[in-house]
């Protein structure tokens, strides 16, 4: 394995969509900060833009609840998602996030995007095709592996043919795009499965695989927490960040709790292996929450 620690020899700093926008970002509202950054901000390190959950969902943020359950989103011909075109629109013609990063990268920061763990279900109800397999999407999903918090995507099963494909081309196609971070959510604390909460141990391994395929460097970061301590060196191995915690938002108690979780990971610390605290809550929040303040 390439060192994947080489892409975030110093803790990443930059901003990241959720807070201020939840699922419901557009391109203008990335590129409006990514200026804001560039102007202000770069000079003392914080480079990176991040888009987070569901950019490839056409009504994010339409009703009252953080997501549409069970919602058509926007795919190619090989299960992978693609951003949507009302909400992004310099990704018409299967451009894809290439030109939103090259104008980032145009001032001098660095994309990202979320992406949630699995195969998208409607892939699988459909039995899409697979870039580079010659299995369908239904033969890799695990339909037991599910999201606690959000419906758009089955598991994959790591001991199948085809799985560790398909992730090659979910990354083959950001590394085509030109992205440098990827924040994989469902994927350090499984939450769904309290009697398993690194069920996704075997994906991560896939995930981090399809990166050195790609042949770009993407720092690797894994969400939510509470990270397994137990798990630290298999994390250290394969990713770049994992949350030591659940969403923070701007309350004492949880700010408080962070000082008791640090103490915990503090050994773990090293160039390209950072425990995450996760976003620290600054400005005006949560606008594209409908139901928080």
């Amino acid at each position: 394995m390439n060192d994947k620690n080489e892409c975030a020899m110093r803790p990443p700093m930059g901003w990241n969509s959720w807070d201020c926008y939840a699922a419901a970002v557009t391109e203008k509202q990335l590129l409006d900060h990514a200026e804001y950054m560039a102007k202000n901000l770069l000079s003392f390190g914080w480079e990176f833009i991040i888009c987070d959950i569901q950019w490839y969902e056409p009504l994010a943020g339409t009703e009252e609840s953080e997501y549409r359950p069970f919602a058509e989103l926007s795919m190619d011909d090989y299960s992978r998602l693609i951003p949507a075109e009302n909400r992004f629109p310099s990704s018409a013609g299967g451009r894809g996030f290439a030109p939103i990063a090259e104008k980032i990268h145009g001032k001098g920061l660095k994309f990202g995007v979320h992406y949630m763990r699995g195969i998208p279900r409607q892939a699988v109800h459909r039995r899409s095709k697979i870039k580079g397999a010659d299995v369908t999407a239904d033969k890799i999903a695990n339909p037991f592996s599910i999201c606690r918090w959000n419906s758009d995507m089955y598991g994959v099963d790591s001991t199948k043919p085809g799985a560790q494909e398909y992730y090659n081309s979910v990354f083959e196609q950001f590394a085509l795009w030109g992205v440098d971070y990827v924040k994989v959510d469902d994927i350090c604390n499984t939450n769904m499965y309290p009697n398993a909460p690194y069920s996704g141990e075997g994906e991560i391994e896939l995930i981090a695989k399809a990166i050195e395929n790609s042949g770009r460097r993407m720092v690797l970061c894994l969400s939510p927490g509470p990270a397994v301590i137990e798990k630290a060196w298999h994390l250290s191995r394969y990713a770049n960040m994992w949350r030591i915690t659940d969403d923070f938002w701007d309350r004492w108690d949880l700010l408080k709790d962070m000082f008791r979780r640090c103490e915990i990971w503090q050994s773990h610390v090293k160039p390209g292996c950072w425990p995450d605290c996760d976003m620290l809550p600054l400005g005006r929040i949560g606008i594209g929450f409908k139901n928080r303040a």
